[in-house]
């Protein structure tokens, strides 16, 4: 993979980062009007409260996952996942 594939597959994976966990937050129900029922997230909800007495612990997993659903991503947040999602794509110029 030469130059140009390599900016393309860190760039690509910087986007996909970026764009796709506020989707997948989403998609497993961690939404801005809180947690859906019936969803992934209600389960996890669910298995943290149980875990921990009957309450979620304020900055635990599921308490920043669904701050993250209600209000988006902070710009460290997002800067960090880009940052992430370049290095895998980086990493996937040594795939073959």
């Amino acid at each position: 993979m030469g130059l140009a594939g390599t900016a393309a597959a860190v760039v690509g994976g910087a986007v996909v980062a970026a764009v796709g966990a506020p989707v997948v937050l989403g998609a497993i129900g961690f939404t801005s009007a809180g947690i859906a029922a019936g969803s992934y997230a209600a389960g996890m909800m669910s298995t943290a409260a149980v875990a921990n007495g009957g309450g979620v612990v304020a900055g635990g997993t599921v308490a920043v996952l669904q701050a993250a659903g209600a209000a988006g991503l902070s710009g460290a947040a997002t800067a960090a996942l880009a940052g992430a999602g370049a290095a895998v794509g980086w990493l996937t110029r040594f795939i073959r």
